[in-house]
């Protein structure tokens, strides 16, 4: 069971990583874009 948790965590902080200019730009108000020149 452990086991199974870890896996979804792992994988929510993947999603989160490839979306992070997404999420960024949500918190921040600022264009997507913006974002994600500033990340790259």
């Amino acid at each position: 069971m452990k086991f199974l948790l870890l896996l979804a965590v792992i994988a929510a902080v993947v999603v989160a990583w490839k979306m992070r200019a997404v999420i960024a730009a949500k918190i921040l108000g600022q264009d997507e874009s913006r974002v994600k020149r500033h990340l790259d």
